[in-house]
């Protein structure tokens, strides 16, 4: 189980790298969106993965799930919406201003904008 949690945070992890150094702003989204679920993941998988286990230690229960990650996970997520949601206006925003998606602002033929 856990090899199947590490592989799958690490092949997150590096398509959301891989869409970051894109040129577009929509593959740089989807790329900050996938390293966030990495670490999401991550972080959860730091509380023990195990099932019916209890949040608060008893005397005669010696396995316990952790439940900080579980509130740092559920902060995380609530971030990452709100980054998103940013991120995806102010590339909308760009585009709307400078017609063009690429992260330098700068036209798909090399082209300065603004010029003839």
């Amino acid at each position: 189980m856990e090899i199947l949690v590490a592989a799958s945070v690490g092949a997150m992890v590096a398509c959301g790298v891989y869409l970051i150094l894109r040129a577009r702003t929509f593959p740089v989204v989807i790329g900050l969106t996938l390293i966030s679920f990495g670490v999401n993941i991550f972080l959860f998988a730091t509380g023990r993965l195990h099932t019916n286990l209890p949040a608060i230690i008893t005397p005669e229960q010696t396995l316990y799930a952790d439940p900080l990650p579980q509130a740092l996970v559920l902060t995380a997520i609530v971030i990452g919406f709100a980054m998103i949601a940013f991120v995806v206006v102010l590339a909308l925003r760009a585009n709307g201003d400078l017609h063009t998606d690429h992260v330098d602002g700068q036209p798909d033929d090399g082209r300065q904008k603004g010029g003839s």
